[in-house]
Order: structure tokens, then sequence, then C-alpha cells
């Protein structure tokens, strides 16, 4: 299996494509095996680069009371 880091935005782009190719694979075969491998690379790269922060509670109340309104 011949699995390169993930260092720039066209490494991501590439291994999102073939994960895409290889949503089908069985999950006992090598394919499988690869896209499970690609799968964990790429949330570790988003992880790093996009995290997730909770909202804030008191922008959220605000956010939620504008978005009710009438």
């Amino acid at each position: 299996m011949d699995i390169k880091p993930i260092r720039t935005g066209t490494d991501y782009r590439e291994a999102l494509v073939e994960i895409d190719s290889l949503m089908t694979s069985g999950a006992d075969s090598s394919e499988g095996e690869r896209f499970d491998v690609l799968v964990t690379q790429v949330e570790a790269d988003e992880a790093k680069h996009f995290p997730l922060y909770p909202p804030d509670p008191v922008e959220s109340s605000y956010f939620e009371m504008e978005s009710t309104r009438v």
C-alpha cells in the first residue's frame, strides 16, 4: 500500500477523490484498508487545519432568537 502524507491542498483534494472512488470497497479488501487509512489521514488533516470549536453560549442564544423571529 503506497500512501503518502497530506502536505498540500492538492494532496488533500486527491485523497478526497480517491476516498470517493473507494466508498463501495469491501471492508476486508485491500481497497477497503486503503479507504480506512485515507479517511484517517483526511480526518487528522481536517482537525489540524479546520478545527471546530463549540459555539459561545451567548452568541448561540442571540442566533436562536434572531433565527426564530417572525
